[in-house]
């Protein structure tokens, strides 16, 4: 229950963080790149964690999310140094205080396991 009420936090937390995103590139008429990001999972890695079940779904999902978070923090961390729209460096410190947290709690909650 804590790592499913989790998954439903970060959900809820990051889908309008990604529509905003989303909104600026094609204001900017930017586009995604699709090359690999810190912290992305592998087809390889969904695939196991596709056969997993129970605590050690759990414990995958959160080794996984851990990974993911710190590589959002690390490109949030390059657009407060390198960025110039207001806009996106406030969503980066947003984002850097609020996954720092989520990593510190599935860090908690995988110690617990």
């Amino acid at each position: 229950p804590k790592v499913i009420d989790l998954a439903s936090r970060i959900e809820k937390a990051q889908d309008p963080e990604i529509r905003q995103m989303q909104g600026w590139l094609t204001t900017w008429g930017a586009g995604m790149g699709h090359g690999s990001m810190p912290g992305m999972m592998s087809g390889a890695d969904t695939q196991k964690l596709g056969q997993a079940k129970g605590a050690e779904f759990d414990k995958m999902w959160l080794g996984m999310m851990i990974e993911h978070h710190q590589g959002a923090v690390e490109m949030a961390k390059t657009e407060l140094t390198k960025g110039s729209n207001a806009d996106a460096k406030a969503l980066a410190r947003k984002i850097i205080d609020a996954q720092q947290a989520e990593i510190t709690e599935m860090q908690g909650l995988l110690s617990q396991s």
